[in-house]
């Protein structure tokens, strides 16, 4: 059975005081709630708790089976798994789970589950002796607190991470060039994190620039803070996948996308959440990476150059960054990208306000997301005459989960959109006005 950490009593010291995020590096958890369980309560809560603790958590959502956790975990270099499991299935869940990072040479990740009074204390005892770190009942968190079983969580992963010996840059590089696709994956991960962590030298960038063949196009996707911006990477996804099109150097065979969200500046954690909307993912075709700015000011984390150069040199045909939400003034995705695409809504507010959004005038198409809710044909910007027609991108809509929509409407970007043509008829803002607000 795996040594349990003895709990705090609660109340005794709180979650955000145990890791100090400028002195240690943050801990990376996976979250998420086990296949055919929509009981997502308590897991939203103990995320929420990881992250005040300091850890950057890449949280999946309802409903994901084993497979779909241990690949998220290999390609985000997880320190630990937290998932809860209320279905009944727990037993085949949670040993599946911990065979499937074995076989992937990271059974060192911690695997913690709870789920309340349907895990059995003599089925909890069990999963421990077959690999689970531990599974939490009701009765811990009556001793400790809910904060007190975090702290648990928390305090093991670190331990863990400490008593693991880092694997050598030169084995990960030979690993990256190899033909398996699942050592290669697992290698482009921790390459990343010794990017992110460590810093790359000189000598390292030329290692990894010798494995890069043709060079990949970045596609850069922003836009504000709720716009869907993951909905529209997926909807994207699902095209590249399908249609495998000649960007110049064959067709596109793997895709690395860099999900980038941004960091508490309190406390250091972090929501990694794109991964909720990329349903399009599965594969091994697909490497997606969420990383988090670890500072504040910023909707691009400093590790992604150095990440796009190990993901070229895994082979990835086309790159893929989608930033954290932005503001008017932000633009630093044009910096680093090939094409730029950037998705917004019909809730900018005033006309006015697009003259101050500095993407309208870089970016290389614009996205107007939820197009199927009322109004939102009015707020089709109208174009400049004094440049050339919009560009029709291939007519895609999108709009809410659950309802007939259509994918998000597609334009040429540049010049800016400086008016928006009204038309009449009755949405939820009410009548079309005419003339100056």
């Amino acid at each position: 059975m795996s040594t349990r950490v003895s709990l705090s009593p609660a109340g005794s010291e709180p979650a955000r005081a145990l890791f100090d995020p400028l002195a240690e590096l943050p801990l990376r958890f996976v979250t998420g709630t086990a296949l055919f369980d929509g009981h997502d309560a308590s897991i939203h809560v103990f995320r929420r708790l990881l992250q005040r603790g300091g850890a950057e958590v890449i949280h999946l959502g309802h409903n994901r089976g084993a497979g779909e956790i241990a690949a998220a975990a290999l390609e985000e270099d997880a320190d630990a798994i937290a998932v809860s499991s209320y279905q009944g299935g727990h037993n085949e869940f949670f040993r599946y789970l911990v065979d499937l990072l074995r076989e992937a040479g990271r059974g060192e990740i911690r695997v913690f589950g709870g789920g309340g009074g349907v895990i059995r204390p003599y089925e909890a005892a069990d999963l421990e002796t077959y690999g689970v770190a531990r599974i939490y009942s009701p009765g811990d968190d009556r001793v400790t607190g809910i904060e007190g079983v975090v702290e648990d969580m928390l305090r093991d992963a670190a331990e863990a991470r400490a008593a693991r010996s880092p694997a050598p840059f030169d084995e990960l590089v030979a690993d990256l060039a190899g033909d398996d696709p699942l050592r290669r994956t697992g290698a482009a991960a921790r390459l990343i994190s010794f990017a992110e962590n460590e810093g790359l030298e000189a000598a390292d960038r030329a290692a990894l620039a010798e494995l890069t063949g043709s060079p990949a196009p970045v596609l850069g996707i922003t836009g504000t803070g709720g716009a869907g911006k993951s909905s529209v990477l997926d909807e994207l996804l699902i095209r590249f996948r399908a249609g495998r099109p000649d960007l110049g150097a064959g067709p596109v065979g793997r895709i690395g996308v860099l999900a980038v969200d941004p960091s508490k500046r309190r406390t250091g954690g972090a929501l990694l959440g794109d991964r909720i909307r990329l349903n399009a993912i599965g594969g091994t075709d697909v490497f997606v990476r969420s990383v988090a700015t670890r500072r504040s000011g910023t909707e691009l984390a400093t590790v992604v150059d150095d990440a796009l150069l190990v993901l070229r040199a895994a082979g990835c045909d086309l790159l893929v960054v989608e930033t954290g939400g932005i503001g008017q003034g932000a633009s630093r995705i044009v910096d680093i990208s090939d094409f730029a695409l950037y998705v917004m809504t019909s809730d900018y507010g005033a006309e006015s306000q697009l003259e101050k959004i500095d993407m309208l005038d870089l970016a290389d198409a614009v996205a107007l997301n939820k197009a199927d809710h009322p109004g939102a044909e009015d707020a089709l910007p109208g174009r400049d005459r004094r440049h050339a027609p919009r560009r029709e991108g291939p007519g895609c809509r999108r709009g809410r989960a659950g309802r007939k929509g259509r994918a998000p409407r597609v334009g040429g970007g540049r010049p800016a959109h400086r008016r928006r043509r009204r038309r009449g008829g009755r949405g939820r803002r009410g009548p079309a006005r005419r003339g100056p607000r």
